[in-house]
């Protein structure tokens, strides 16, 4: 499957055997066929489309291939991934994303690459200052579609898509399927060929689910523990950017290695946090769903849901930035008993969620011994509980009756002190 003038680089970064999204939609996307490929998360799909859609670029013909993301980091890491097959091909490759500096943007432009990879706010408006010239386009890969096509982000994919020339291939890639999906030749108004592959890839490593008890006020405690966990560092999901930044502030304070991504931060800011955590700078590093979706970092042990994520999409694109491409790792959810209820319903038949326990620097799923002895506290007898709402409710009318009988006695005495005057 792989082109000749790619095996060299295919080799020299470690791969073996093509995944099954990368065999399944090769041939399609050299037909010219619009597709929608459905795979797991880690399992390859930058390189399911760009390997043969790159094979179909003219060098020096200018722009052929546009590749959409919802984020910015996921972005400049499709261009970093993509960079030495463009090379091996010949053809140059950029990234346009919010964040970052346009006026070099612009620049770069000049240089008229043949494949641009983008976020659609900062590509529109680069294409109405027609820096960005879209009528030698063949091809554009909406990449996680699952976000870029929901109610908030949809019409500005379709704007994207409406400046391009008729004919253009259109491939749309996501690990979950959302009704939107079912729906793309009448938003798209081309046939599209689905390709699921979901069932059948095995390029995914053992990742365990577990579930820590925590309460609130104990989570951060808990976040310090497992960082003294040896070999232990993880992305760490927020609900909020005022919550993600309160418990950064008290881990620093704390002298545990943490780093923050979020949309805030200039993208130098962002992707030296995402090397310190490459590089095990780190231990921890904090961030919520928009900034860390689509996030590749090879090899990482452990992604932690410091909130519970708020629907299984959420969940399941959280869980896959660890186990990918065949590594283990945890998936550890903090919370007390009622989310940990709420998780399973959650995940339901998708995911076994196992209790977990941190003991001594050791993270497992067998509760530590000394737990395993404690007697468990006896609910009262059903009597006993009878006679004690019992007193509680005579006790209750006593003081109802000393309130009345008090107001009584004050005006019993006011009415002594009139008639003495």
């Amino acid at each position: 499957m792989v082109s000749k003038i790619f095996e060299p680089v295919w080799q020299e970064l470690g791969f073996d055997e093509p995944t099954a999204i990368q065999t399944a939609v090769y041939q399609p996307l050299k037909d010219d066929d619009s597709v929608l490929g459905l795979a797991p998360t880690g399992s390859g799909k930058t390189l399911a489309f760009a390997l043969p859609l790159l094979e179909k670029i003219v060098p020096g013909d200018g722009l052929q291939l546009l590749i959409l993301a919802p984020a910015q980091e996921l972005a400049m890491q499709e261009r970093t991934a993509i960079q030495p097959f463009a090379k091996a091909a010949g053809v140059k490759i950029q990234a346009v994303v919010g964040g970052a500096n346009v006026r070099r943007q612009i620049e770069r432009l000049k240089q008229k690459p043949e494949v641009i990879v983008a976020t659609p706010g900062r590509l529109l408006e680069l294409i109405d200052q027609r820096k960005v010239k879209m009528h030698t386009l063949q091809t554009i890969v909406v990449d996680e579609a699952d976000k870029l096509l929901t109610d908030e982000s949809r019409e500005r994919t379709r704007d994207v898509v409406r400046r391009a020339p008729g004919e253009t291939q259109l491939a749309f890639f996501s690990a979950t399927k959302i009704p939107v999906l079912d729906e793309l030749p009448k938003w798209f108004a081309v046939p599209v060929t689905l390709i699921d592959v979901r069932a059948e890839d095995t390029s995914a490593g053992e990742v365990q689910q577990i579930f820590l008890d925590a309460p609130i006020r104990k989570r951060v405690d808990l976040l310090r523990r497992l960082s003294h966990i040896d070999d232990f560092y993880g992305l760490v999901f927020f609900a909020t950017l005022a919550e993600l930044e309160k418990v950064a502030k008290i881990l620093s304070h704390q002298h545990v290695p943490v780093a923050i991504l979020d949309s805030e931060l200039r993208q130098t800011e962002r992707e030296q946090a995402l090397t310190a955590l490459r590089k095990r700078q780190i231990k921890l590093l904090l961030t919520t769903d928009v900034s860390g979706r689509g996030l590749d970092i090879a090899a990482l042990p452990a992604v932690v849901n410091y909130d519970l994520p708020p629907d299984l999409i959420t969940y399941i694109h959280r869980a896959g930035r660890t186990g990918r491409m065949g590594h283990a790792g945890w998936v550890i959810t903090l919370g007390n008993e009622r989310q940990y209820r709420d998780l399973k319903q959650l995940v339901r038949s998708r995911y076994q969620v196992e209790r977990g326990y941190l003991y001594q620097g050791t993270l497992s799923t067998t509760k530590p011994e000394h737990e395993q002895h404690q007697p468990k506290k006896k609910s009262p007898a059903p009597a006993a509980k009878k006679e004690a709402v019992l007193v509680k409710a005579k006790k209750k009318k006593q003081r109802q009756r000393n309130r009345l009988n008090k107001g009584k006695r004050k005006k019993v005495d006011e009415g002594d002190n009139h008639d003495r005057v």
